[in-house]
């Protein structure tokens, strides 16, 4: 449940078009609702603006798929994160409503057609190819978080040329999600550009001293830019929310 459905059930409340049982139905699975193997927290939209959102990887598609009914029951989006191809095939059987992103391994139901909640735009690059399928999680996020996004990708420091030709779409943004692998330099080069916030996002692409993304994080943290946070490795999702909040109204 979010804000706007409360409101509007409490309105009708008030105005005698909603009998206080039938809201009291609705309200009954507030703040929480225990399943066998989970406690969904159905107010946590309510109370920090952003909803629960499952954590598919280690999860079977019958726990997912029993997670998200019930989240699709209430009026915020339901997001899953890290669902691999043959859970969403199953989930989906269960629940035909929502969409799978192959990409971002997201699956999504409950979409708003007009949900512009921030102030700006929240901007998306990522360094190269390989670090797509974490943009992408941070991109839909941000979107399905309300938000309206860009994304910028492919322009990391080995063709510094690709960024600069791009400078406008890094003006425009009110806040950037700069996701990258190997040596995780891009974030650094952009917050010396830009007068915004720096969401970084260090993924575990790169060779064997990359140490699965570690290289990247460290150098990240060691920065010199000022204006730049970083989230852990792969975690588009987490950077996501992070540009939400500072986007927000």
């Amino acid at each position: 449940m979010d804000n706007q459905k409360l409101k509007k059930m409490l309105q009708m409340v008030r105005d005698g078009s909603c009998e206080v049982d039938e809201a009291l139905s609705n309200l009954k699975h507030m703040p929480t609702e225990a399943l066998d193997f989970a406690c969904i927290d159905h107010h946590r939209h309510l109370r920090t603006g952003f909803p629960e959102v499952v954590f598919g990887e280690n999860k079977s598609a019958t726990q997912i798929g029993a997670i998200m009914e019930r989240m699709l029951a209430g009026a915020s989006v339901a997001l899953a994160t890290r669902v691999n191809p043959e859970k969403a095939a199953a989930v989906i059987t269960q629940l035909p409503g929502l969409i799978y992103h192959d990409e971002a391994r997201m699956l999504a139901g409950n979409l708003k057609e007009d949900n512009d909640c921030g102030r700006g735009t929240i901007t998306v690059v990522a360094a190269g190819t390989s670090d797509i399928p974490v943009a992408e999680e941070a991109l839909l996020t941000a979107r399905y978080l309300g938000n309206r996004v860009e994304k910028l990708y492919d322009v990391g420091v080995a063709g510094i040329h690709r960024l600069f030709s791009s400078r406008e779409i890094l003006d425009r943004a009110t806040v950037l999600i700069v996701v990258a692998g190997m040596e995780g330099a891009l974030p650094s080069v952009i917050g010396g550009l830009v007068d915004k916030p720096v969401v970084a996002v260090p993924t575990s692409v790169g060779y064997g001293t990359g140490f699965g993304g570690i290289a990247a994080l460290l150098g990240m943290l060691n920065s010199c830019a000022p204006g730049i946070a970083v989230v852990n490795i792969d975690n588009g999702f987490g950077a996501a929310c992070m540009a939400a909040a500072i986007n927000r109204s």
